[in-house]
């Protein structure tokens, strides 16, 4: 049973370690370090001395989830665009010899060779 509160946090089922590994993806350590300025983003940064840091320090942590937050819509379009075409759900092709479009005439025109009258 979900309660309120879960439906209205968007952070609700996410680890901070989803956090990290998503915001580093996207934006990078060096363009994360721009963003939030602590030496775990700038000074060879890891993700374990992220999560380190990250855990101990509530302040450090609040700024992460507010660009998490902020830039989910962002990380989530890029996934979608990023997609290869293979992946991508595409239209059957009817057009093609041999294909769908082909058989389909063939039966009308045996139904109406069959049925002079209509």
């Amino acid at each position: 049973m979900t309660t309120p509160q879960k439906k209205s946090n968007p952070l609700h089922g996410v680890t901070l370690e989803m956090i990290v590994t998503q915001l580093v993806e996207h934006f990078g350590w060096k363009k994360l370090g721009e963003k939030i300025p602590i030496n775990c983003f700038t000074k060879d940064p890891s993700i374990s001395s992220s999560l380190k840091l990250l855990r101990r320090t509530p302040w450090a942590r609040q700024k992460v989830e507010t660009l998490y937050i902020r830039s989910r819509f962002a990380l989530k379009k890029k996934k979608r665009v990023d997609r290869p075409l293979a992946q991508r759900p595409s239209t059957p092709d009817t057009t093609a010899a041999g294909g769908n479009a082909d058989a389909d005439n063939g039966r009308k025109n045996d139904k109406t060779s069959t049925h002079p009258g209509k």
